[in-house]
């Protein structure tokens, strides 16, 4: 085993439970509160999960950043895609202005956007892209494997790195985003070597492929499956052959979030591909993640079946770039004040002698 393999393998295995003990307490807590017990639905939930993450039953959230990996994709060379490679390098130095879809939203959650640069096919000078890149672009996974397996370890450890930097800005609570054209694909071989499904239920269109290149995108996937045949009793080698720098990167967040016990928001189905990677390195990563959104993407749903998760909202979004995290940060801000600020039925004065006075009213 490499030494880098040994890291992440540290990452993964040092992965513990939740606090399943600030969960309960939490819970009861909650349920004292003044309001029927459940009606605050998932705010209630989200509380649940945030407390068993960080072990206290109020939490304030207040620092938040999306992790935005962008990366190019060797299997455009396939006319898988129905934008030009060169939009990844251009959307990325975008993202570093605020001007994409992604920093519009994060404004709104008062949310920072941190860019990183894990394998975008350029040479890029701009202090605001951070350079943890690979190398330029991944190989094409119709022809073989996507990066070696040594290239998969250090992506991964690239998305670790990058929660132990947003840790030491103190953030709080982290969302997943990626930007590169052709990560639609890499995704759907992920999810359809894992699935066994059939294409037509787990490759969708992307940024919008027409029929032509949607029917090409699925032979692709079936292709890329049979010629690389990963091991899916090794995440790792899945990652290597199928995936791209930016799902690993992503990948990563997850196993450090959860190794350093901060809530981590998943985006769309790309982010999700990397979810299930981190899943199954680690199942415990589970507990550590808060869905946003519903990706209108098809193969989504199958991939929220296949990891037991559940987003929040569906909203018909499929932009990616970690759009629906900002979505999330709102919700748990609501869930955050939902414990910190609603008054128990003790502090409302609501007790059963209270309600008894009330049954002598008609109303």
């Amino acid at each position: 085993m490499g030494c880098l393999q040994e890291k992440v393998k540290s990452y993964v295995d040092g992965v513990r439970t939740i606090n399943g003990e600030a969960s309960s307490q939490a819970q009861i807590y909650i349920d004292g509160l003044v309001k029927p017990p459940g009606s605050l639905g998932r705010l209630e939930s989200i509380a649940v999960k945030i407390a068993g993450i960080t072990g206290k039953t109020k939490n304030t959230l207040a620092k938040k950043c999306i992790i935005v990996f962008c990366s190019d994709n060797g299997v455009v060379e396939e006319g898988v895609a129905s934008a030009p490679k060169s939009v990844t390098l251009r959307q990325s130095l975008n993202c570093t202005k605020g001007i994409t879809g992604v920093n519009v939203l994060a404004r709104q959650a008062k949310a920072d956007v941190l860019v990183v640069d894990i394998g975008i096919d350029a040479d890029i000078e701009d202090p605001q892209l951070l350079n943890r890149k690979i190398r330029k672009s991944t190989s094409n996974i119709a022809q073989g494997a996507a990066m070696s397996y040594e290239e998969a370890c250090k992506a991964i450890l690239a998305g670790v790195e990058m929660v132990e930097l947003a840790i030491d800005k103190g953030y709080e609570v982290i969302g997943t985003g990626e930007m590169g054209i052709g990560n639609t694909t890499t995704s759907s071989a992920i999810f359809t070597a894992y699935s066994g499904l059939p294409t037509s239920r787990t490759v969708g269109r992307g940024a919008g492929a027409l029929q032509e290149t949607y029917e090409k995108k699925k032979k692709i996937v079936s292709q890329a499956i049979e010629i690389n045949k990963p091991d899916l009793r090794d995440p790792i080698d899945v990652l290597a052959k199928l995936g791209g720098f930016d799902i690993a990167g992503m990948a990563g967040v997850y196993i450090g979030a959860a190794y350093h016990r901060i809530p981590v928001v998943m985006d769309g189905f790309i982010s999700a591909a990397a979810a299930l990677i981190a899943l199954k390195l680690n199942a415990k990563v589970k507990d550590y993640i808060i869905e946003s959104h519903a990706s209108a993407e098809p193969g989504f749903l199958e991939l929220m079946k296949e990891m037991k998760l559940q987003p929040m909202f569906d909203m018909g979004m499929r932009l990616g770039e970690g759009s629906g995290c900002p979505l999330a940060f709102v919700a748990i801000d609501m869930a955050c004040a939902m414990v910190g600020e609603m008054a128990t039925f003790a502090e409302a004065q609501i007790d059963e002698k209270y309600l008894a006075q009330l049954d002598k009213f008609e109303f």
